[in-house]
């Protein structure tokens, strides 16, 4: 990626996941009203337009975007006829990482979608041809049977890494072991090396499903947000990456798929706080489609005790700003979600810190 030059040396970096609401054409005419854009109950085009004016706003050198761009199965006419008419002026900048809903089939709600496989995920970001078979390399990363899209580049000092997390999927052959030699291994094995050969001061890592959640856990034997893997099996894989980029001294691991903005406390890779070594995880999926809602205790403290600030009544974008041995991070509400309270649009969150090199 080109690196423009800036005399401060500092670069701006957008974050933001789970955005484009599916659109209500005729290739959706099975999906219930509910799920597509123009349902009250979502975020819908006026939401993923906002955000995306929020993040050209920022005059962003890369935008990471961190999984579920496009729901609900991530067909390449769905992002054509929603993702690109809101995100599209910042797709040269884009970054991506898969979601569940670029890979799984949806059969939820009344809907019956088949499973993309990723298939119009990387035929929208690396192009396709004449036929719609994506391009086996770019801007997404490769879309091989070894490598479904992971990959690393630089901004300025800074090593950035994108994952696909994805492996409940026939893409992995529903293998979401880091150990066995399968395909999520060899990407296992594909960080280590990479971590092992970064020579950038400091490093991101972001994919979809969070090893930490603000949410309550979907496994009753799981009850214990601050439990790696607690929100999915997706997010219990990636605790071998979290090991690796803790020992690699990671400053940031940015997140999706909970559908709200949350930060967590620097944790080692068991979800202990450790202000010296640990690394905080940032979940940032307000990006326009819908409102989770957060974990919280009867007393209105957060269900994780990690979780340091979060908010679920609005969309918005984070802005990082990356200088050459720290960081600061910035944000603000793009527009109040359905029904959210009326302090919605004053929620604000920033700050800064040293990066872990």
């Amino acid at each position: 990626m080109p690196q423009p030059p800036h005399g401060d040396t500092s670069y701006t970096l957008a974050a933001v996941g789970d955005i484009a609401c599916e659109p209500d054409d005729a290739q959706n005419a099975a999906t219930p009203a509910a799920l597509k854009c123009g349902s009250p109950s979502l975020g819908g085009f006026s939401a993923e337009f906002a955000t995306a004016q929020q993040a050209d706003a920022m005059h962003p050198d890369a935008v990471a975007l961190l999984g579920d761009e496009q729901y609900e199965v991530g067909k390449l006419t769905d992002f054509e006829q929603s993702f690109e008419q809101a995100w599209g002026g910042l797709k040269m900048l884009e970054r991506p990482a898969p979601g569940n809903h670029e890979y799984y089939a949806y059969t939820k709600k009344g809907d019956n979608e088949v499973g993309q496989n990723g298939t119009g995920y990387f035929a929208y970001f690396n192009g396709h041809t004449q036929a719609g078979t994506p391009n086996a390399q770019g801007q997404a990363g490769d879309d091989t049977a070894a490598n479904q899209g992971w990959y690393s580049y630089n901004v300025g000092n800074w090593h950035i890494v994108s994952l696909n997390i994805e492996c409940n999927s026939a893409a992995f052959n529903n293998d979401c072991s880091t150990t066995d030699g399968g395909l999520l291994a060899q990407e296992t094995q594909w960080l280590a090396t990479d971590l092992a050969s970064n020579r950038q001061a400091c490093t991101i890592a972001y994919w979809h499903q969070p090893t930490f959640t603000a949410a309550d856990p979907v496994s009753a034997t799981l009850p214990n947000p601050s439990v790696p893997g607690a929100d999915s099996a997706e997010g219990l894989a990636a605790d071998a990456w979290w090991k690796l980029l803790y020992k690699s001294h990671a400053t940031l691991v940015l997140n999706g798929h909970e559908h709200y903005y949350a930060r967590f406390r620097p944790m080692d890779p068991a979800g202990n706080y450790d202000p010296r070594n640990g690394i905080p995880q940032f979940i940032v999926g307000s990006g326009g489609e819908a409102l989770d809602t957060l974990a919280t205790n009867a007393d209105g403290s957060y269900s994780n005790p990690n979780v340091v600030t979060a908010q679920d009544q609005a969309y918005g974008v984070m802005k990082l700003t990356l200088h050459e041995h720290s960081y600061s991070w910035d944000y603000q509400p793009a527009l109040a979600g359905p029904n959210a309270s009326a302090t919605a649009m004053s929620y604000s969150d920033s700050g800064s810190a040293s990066c872990r090199g």
